[in-house]
């Protein structure tokens, strides 16, 4: 799918990812240089390390009533209390041929998790196989617009594949872009879901929707993936972006 289906794709994906960078804003600075530690100064003269009360403060004599200027001539540095490691979103995109009607869906997906701020993404397609598109995660739809769609579904082994790029289990998310039509046995598939939470990943499963933006999934294999402890939603970009701000903030 090439021209205005495409540009349609890039127009939402830029207009979510504005809404969820308002909605983070706060957050962003802190997750990339970590919170200023209050109770120690620094010798490190850096702008992003200033306490700007604590000048106020320590400055308030120098008031210029004249100028109605303060003169700051006592700069207060903090030093930072260790930053949080950024966030890792491992993404795997269904790739089969039951996939046709959601690939437009699918790739909105990838770019606006592609987009966000202090987060590493990791992108996978599948059907039978899996293949790691990492290396090309700067433009995920046009990419994921490009793919012949074909074969069957083993969303057990996508699962596998994203554990095994799992680094720090407790700021990883990995999400599922499927319509749960598993093509074999899902044991593999709920066992990996357990595995996966028990370490401390947050396990999101997108459900599909159609050309007209309504769920199109396997519900029982959606409950079972429920019940496995992943969580599952049928969001439209707009309702995705309040799930991504709650789960990163």
């Amino acid at each position: 799918m090439t021209g205005l289906a495409l540009e349609l794709a890039r127009k939402i994906i830029r207009q979510v990812v504005d809404d969820l960078r308002r909605r983070l804003s706060s957050d962003i600075r802190p997750v990339l240089w970590g919170r200023l530690d209050r109770t120690r100064r620094t010798r490190m003269r850096a702008a992003k390390n200033l306490d700007f009360r604590a000048t106020v403060r320590a400055n308030l004599q120098h008031w210029d009533v004249e100028r109605k200027k303060l003169l700051a001539r006592d700069l207060w540095f903090r030093s930072r209390v260790k930053r949080h490691l950024p966030w890792t979103i491992i993404i795997a995109v269904d790739c089969s041929g039951s996939m046709l009607d959601s690939v437009i869906h699918s790739a909105v997906m990838a770019g606006i998790f592609a987009r966000l701020p202090a987060v590493r993404v990791k992108l996978l397609a599948f059907d039978t196989s899996v293949v790691d598109l990492s290396d090309t995660v700067d433009d995920p739809a046009e990419l994921l617009m490009s793919v012949q769609l074909g074969g069957g579904t083993d969303i057990g082994g996508a699962l596998a594949a994203c554990a095994s790029l799992v680094e720090q289990p407790t700021r990883t998310i990995v999400i599922v872009v499927t319509d749960f039509c598993e093509g074999g046995p899902p044991i593999r598939m709920l066992a990996t879901i357990r595995k996966l939470r028990s370490e401390g990943v947050r396990v999101l499963g997108l459900a599909a929707l159609d050309r007209e933006a309504k769920p199109s999934y396997d519900r029982k294999i959606a409950e079972a993936c429920a019940d496995a402890g992943a969580e599952i939603g049928a969001f439209t970009p707009r309702h995705l972006a309040e799930w991504v701000a709650k789960v990163l903030s």
